[in-house]
């Protein structure tokens, strides 16, 4: 099961109302976040939710909004007495930007780990998570995530005993464990059947709507996308700053046939963006226009 809470909502500046964006997931004890905005750990607080178990962070770029916060967060995660080391991913010029942020924190009692992503597309794969990064279109080098959490084969009694695998390799294979007893070698793929359906969620944001954006959340349980606009009279705005509108963003869920879209990233001046959601609907009927806050638990299907 992999449990996830949007943070916030908002793009530009935090509002009263309304954090900026980020998202947090939780996994096997594992706990993940994309952007890390002014005000993001007082976000993660409101929800309930612990910064103590972070241990991946991923930026989608390097603009303030979505990286201002993180010398505070790093300064609440080092007062809690945190000794494990932090992943960061992101775009070229990572370890530069955070070691400016620095300046002000300094002294971590924990080690961080730089991965740079270089490439239109790159896989991550950390703590359970199968990270697929994939480089988007903004103003600056932007990339969007996948997060997967993939899913073994049933194990197969009636071929463990067909190929006299003593019960005691059993859960080792399960594990994806090779086991060498004598002269031969038993391998996961001789008792495990295909790959059984995981769990996606795709997160996307400062960018206007590019064919990579529907090709990576392809069926993705969960499509987290920016809405920056929901006035139609702002496209032109919206191509101008390379952002998206409601409409845009649904459209690419429309042509991912995602399970569900939760809109995100609003234009400070966008008051009530679920005054737009019923035309959105028209185009991708699963649209939810998201608050802050917001969470939800995906659990794998029963196949």
């Amino acid at each position: 099961m992999l449990d996830l809470c949007l943070l916030g909502t908002g793009g530009m500046m935090p509002l009263p109302k309304r954090w900026l964006t980020s998202l947090m997931t939780r996994y096997n004890g594992s706990s993940l976040l994309i952007d890390c905005g002014e005000g993001t750990q007082l976000a993660i607080k409101e929800c309930g939710w612990s910064f103590y178990t972070i241990d991946t962070i991923c930026f989608t770029h390097y603009h303030a909004d979505h990286i201002s916060g993180l010398p505070g967060l790093l300064l609440s995660m080092g007062n809690a007495d945190r000794t494990k080391p932090v992943t960061m991913i992101g775009p070229k010029g990572l370890e530069r930007v955070v070691n400016s942020l620095r300046v002000i924190a300094p002294e971590l009692p924990f080690k961080i780990n730089f991965i740079e992503l270089n490439s239109d597309i790159e896989k991550v794969n950390i703590n359970g998570y199968e990270i697929e990064a994939f480089k988007v279109n903004h103003n600056v080098l932007c990339y969007g995530y996948n997060i997967k959490i993939s899913r073994k084969g049933r194990f197969q009694v009636d071929k463990a005993i067909a190929w006299e695998i003593p019960k005691e390799c059993w859960s080792k294979l399960q594990k994806g464990e090779i086991i060498t007893i004598g002269d031969k070698t038993f391998t996961p793929d001789m008792v495990l059947g295909e790959n059984r359906k995981g769990i996606k969620v795709t997160y996307c944001t400062d960018t206007r709507p590019v064919p990579v954006i529907a090709e990576m959340a392809k069926e993705a349980d969960l499509f987290i996308c920016e809405g920056m606009y929901g006035e139609k009279d702002k496209l032109k705005k919206a191509k101008e700053y390379k952002h998206m509108t409601f409409y845009e963003a649904a459209d690419l869920a429309a042509k991912a046939e995602v399970n569900e879209m939760w809109l995100t990233h609003y234009s400070p001046s966008l008051v009530k963006p679920e005054e737009y959601i019923k035309e959105v609907r028209e185009i991708f009927p699963n649209s939810i226009a998201a608050k802050d806050g917001r969470s939800l638990s995906i659990t794998f299907s029963e196949e």
